[in-house]
């Protein structure tokens, strides 16, 4: 069994490396989340965060990132939460880790 097993991820994408750094940092703050990965876009000058917990903890820690970065002057390209990802897709998305 994953560390992750069971858990939501939450997944956000901005067009600022900075941004994504203050947001994932608030993300943590606010609620019992760990930040499983961090990528930089490889055409871009942003990142996607990925972030795991309780369906809750990610939703309020995604609220806030989603603020912070809001606050930061990011554009934030896309945000998602899949409260109970399958096999299938947390083998996809630790493909993606340090990538």
């Amino acid at each position: 069994m994953g560390a992750y097993d069971n858990q939501a991820i939450g997944i956000f994408e901005m067009d600022s490396y900075v941004s994504c750094f203050v947001a994932l940092d608030v993300a943590a703050k606010t609620a019992d989340v760990k930040i499983q990965g961090i990528e930089r876009n490889r055409l871009k000058s942003g990142a996607c965060v990925k972030m795991r917990g309780k369906v809750a903890d990610v939703t309020a820690a995604m609220e806030a990132a989603l603020r912070a970065g809001e606050e930061t002057g990011a554009v934030i390209f896309s945000h998602t939460i899949i409260a109970s990802p399958t096999t299938d897709t947390e083998t996809a998305i630790a493909m993606t880790i340090n990538k």
